[in-house]
């Protein structure tokens, strides 16, 4: 029998691409060659797909971001029977037959917000992690926060600054958001990987953080500062019809005197330790690990997520975001809370993709 062929898609026309590429040169090195065949796919920054070239870059190398190599085969979109054919220039196009699975190693939008999964579910092909329902609101900060909010997890404060409001009603939106009192935090409401995020003190720092994030978003979220310590703990659906699991809690600390959770302390070396278990009362973490699960089920997620709270000083829990496909290099804070749960990161990447052969395209 043929092993099945599984296509890890990385990459997209989004800030997050190189955040894409560095997950995905892990879940490539992960994946066991015996069982399942392998084909690396790239979205490169223009939107083409084609097959990763043979010397792929995946990491940070001399402080330089990795890119999709445009220079491989081009890639025609799946069809509704799941097959691929690639496109050499001067050469006859190539069929190389249906894909089983596909594994979307992809963060931010046109990737993890539903477009590919709304893609792949019209192609009628399966794939990893949630669909397009949950990707799109875990992808929405504000639809998040409305979701949990309903499911009874407690929120902190915030103020929504939509394109039309920010170019007619500046003032009154400013005012909105001093409402919530200094200082803030102001970051574009889709996108991922502490993208566009930064804090405001006063209004002019107000005004030029809602353009910094608009760079990203014309869709703004500023939130309250909530001080406490940043918990994180990761979902993982079930393979039978038991309950999401959630793995041990751990804290999130920034080093290297960064201010916040930014894009350097996330991806860049000695920026951010991960302490596993964090140090918090067991009544607190059964707590946390509670509050994951179901946030991970309000928005009826699969495969999947990562959820991080704030433990403040009273001994409260807050809930910050869910993340419907978190980074995911072998060093990503969910691979790394799964592995001191005991499970691995080649297993968690096994677990994934039975996840995804098991369930049927289409509704469900």
């Amino acid at each position: 029998m043929s092993k099945p062929r599984v296509a890890v898609v990385f990459g997209g026309r989004n800030s997050e691409h190189a955040v894409s590429l560095m997950g995905a040169g892990s879940v490539l090195d992960a994946i066991d060659r015996s069982k399942y065949e392998v084909i690396p796919i790239g979205i490169a920054q223009d939107g083409r797909w084609v097959l990763a070239a043979s010397d792929q870059r995946f990491a940070i190398e001399d402080g330089e971001l990795p890119i999709v190599d445009t220079t491989g085969a081009a890639l025609a979109l799946p069809s509704g029977s799941g097959s691929l054919v690639a496109y050499d220039p001067g050469a006859i196009p190539v069929e190389l037959g249906s894909v089983d699975v596909v594994f979307p190693v992809m963060h931010g939008p046109y990737a993890e917000d539903g477009t590919i999964q709304g893609l792949l579910e019209m192609a009628g092909v399966r794939y990893v992690g949630s669909g397009v329902l949950a990707s799109a609101v875990g992808m929405d900060k504000a639809y998040m926060k409305t979701v949990i909010a309903a499911a009874g997890l407690p929120t902190g404060p915030y103020v929504v600054i939509r394109d039309r409001d920010w170019r007619l009603n500046r003032e009154q939106v400013l005012k909105e958001a001093e409402e919530l009192g200094y200082p803030v935090f102001v970051k574009p409401a889709r996108a991922g990987s502490s993208q566009g995020i930064s804090k405001a003190s006063d209004r002019a720092e107000l005004e030029s953080a809602v353009e910094f994030a608009r760079r990203h978003d014309p869709k703004v979220l500023v939130e309250a500062a909530i001080v406490g310590r940043e918990i994180e703990c990761a979902v993982l659906q079930s393979l039978g019809d038991e309950p999401a699991a959630a793995s041990l809690p751990g804290e999130v600390r920034v080093e290297g005197g960064q201010e916040f959770f930014d894009f350097e302390a996330k991806y860049y070396p000695d920026q951010m330790s991960l302490t596993v278990p964090a140090d918090i009362p067991q009544e607190t973490a059964e707590e946390l690990r509670a509050m994951a699960v179901r946030a991970f089920e309000a928005l009826e997620c699969e495969g999947l997520a990562r959820v991080d709270f704030f433990y403040t000083a009273d001994g409260k829990l807050v809930f910050n975001e869910i993340n419907t496909m978190p980074g995911f290099t072998s060093l990503s804070v969910a691979p790394q809370l799964w592995a001191a749960s005991g499970l691995s990161y080649p297993a968690l990447v096994e677990r994934l993709i039975q996840l995804a052969l098991s369930r049927s395209p289409g509704l469900r």
